[in-house]
C-alpha cells in the first residue's frame, strides 16, 4: 500500500505522466567517468523485447528485420523521441542518457503514454549509458539513419573540451554508426559550442552540409527548436540558436 501511494504521488493525477520534480537531476555528468549500468556487449545483444515488448513480444525472427534507426543522444526528459514517434510511427528509436533520475523520468512518460494512447508510443524507449563510450555496443555498421545531438553540455573550460559529444575523434563512431545518407542534427544556444560543432563536422571527411532547400524540406529541423525542454526555454527567453545539420556519406575514394 505505502509503495502503491508513493507512485501514485510521483504521476499527475489527471495526465497519468510523471512529474518532473521528482526526477530532478544534476543539469551534467562527467562522460568520462564510469559509472555502473548494464551495457551489451555487442548490438546482436541488445534486449529488443524488453523496450519494444507490444513489437517484439518473444519472438526472436522480428528482430533479426527490423532495428532501431534514430539514436537521440542525451534524450533529456524525451520531448524530442515523443514528437517523432507519431511522425515516424514505424520506425524504432532510442534515447541515451547519462543521467539515472532523467532516465527514469523518461521511461515512466514512455509506459504512461503507451497506457493513454494505445497502439503509440510502441517505437520509442530510453537506456541509461554513456554514448561517448559505448556507441559500437548499441548499433551495427550503417544502422542508423538519424542521430540527434540538442543542447549538449558545452563544457565551456578548454580542458574539459573532450568532453564534448561532438569532437573529430567522435564523429568518426558516429559515421560507422550511420548509414550513407543518414543525418546529423545538431543544436545548442551556445554559439561557441555551435561553431565548434560546425566545424567539426565540416571538417571530417565522411559529412556534408545539407542544403538550405533539404533543410527546409526536412520536418525533423522544425522539431530541433520546439521538441525539448531546453529550445522552448531558449525560444521562450528570445534566445538564439546554432544549427549543424550534416549527411554521412559515402567513404572517399583514395
Amino acid at each position: 500500500m505505502g509503495h502503491e501511494s508513493t507512485v501514485m504521488s510521483t504521476h499527475s493525477k489527471s495526465t497519468g505522466l510523471p512529474r518532473k520534480r521528482f526526477y530532478r537531476a544534476r543539469a551534467h555528468s562527467n562522460p568520462l567517468s564510469d559509472s555502473h549500468f548494464p551495457v551489451p556487449i555487442a548490438p546482436s545483444q541488445f534486449d529488443y523485447a524488453s523496450h519494444y515488448p507490444q513489437i517484439f513480444g518473444e519472438t526472436v525472427e522480428t528482430s533479426c528485420q527490423r532495428k532501431i534507426e534514430f539514436a537521440d543522444i542525451g534524450c533529456g526528459f524525451g520531448g524530442l523521441l515523443i514528437s517523432l514517434a507519431t511522425l515516424f510511427p514505424e520506425t524504432l528509436m532510442i534515447g541515451m542518457e547519462l543521467r539515472d533520475k532523467v532516465t527514469e523520468y523518461v521511461k515512466e512518460r514512455i509506459l504512461a503514454l503507451r497506457t493513454g494512447n494505445p497502439g503509440q508510443y510502441q517505437n520509442i524507449s530510453v537506456v541509461r549509458t554513456n554514448s561517448m563510450k559505448y556507441i559500437p555496443n548499441y548499433f551495427e555498421k550503417g544502422q542508423l539513419k538519424k542521430m540527434f545531438f540538442l543542447f549538449p553540455d558545452p563544457h565551456f573550460k578548454e580542458k574539459n573540451h573532450r568532453r564534448r559529444v561532438i569532437s573529430t575523434y567522435l564523429l568518426d563512431e558516429y559515421a560507422y554508426a550511420l548509414a550513407v545518407g543518414g543525418i546529423i542534427y545538431t543544436i545548442t544556444d551556445v554559439e561557441e559550442l555551435g561553431e565548434w560543432m560546425k566545424s567539426c563536422l565540416e571538417s571530417h571527411p565522411m559529412f556534408e552540409a545539407l542544403t538550405s532547400q533539404e533543410l527546409e524540406d526536412d520536418p525533423v529541423v522544425k522539431l530541433l527548436t520546439t521538441a525539448t525542454e531546453e529550445g522552448q526555454k531558449v525560444a521562450r527567453n528570445g534566445g538564439k540558436t546554432y544549427q549543424a545539420i550534416f549527411r554521412r556519406i559515402a567513404q572517399p575514394a583514395h
